[in-house]
């Protein structure tokens, strides 16, 4: 009880944010599993920001709502021009 005027620190050891490259394909097999076309909803949801376009199937629409639109641009552009 002599701390209470500290702040205490939680640290979650071991666990690490998805990297968009894990999200964005966990969203790829959810929306072809619903048997959707995952290229052309995922580029739906990147021009519109609707999540609709993505499946809440296996939780892929909150994943996909965990990142910003221009971290997913930036990885395809990424991927795409180191290839």
């Amino acid at each position: 009880m002599e701390n209470m005027n500290e702040t205490m620190q939680f640290h979650l050891e071991g666990l690490e944010k998805a990297s968009t490259r894990e999200i964005l394909m966990d969203v790829y097999v959810a929306l072809e599993e619903k048997g959707y076309h995952p290229i052309n909803q995922i580029v739906g949801y990147i021009m519109s920001g609707d999540p609709t376009y993505i499946t809440s199937h296996n939780g892929a629409r909150n994943k996909i709502r965990k990142l910003e639109r221009d971290e997913i641009l930036e990885e395809l552009v990424t991927y795409y021009l180191k290839r």
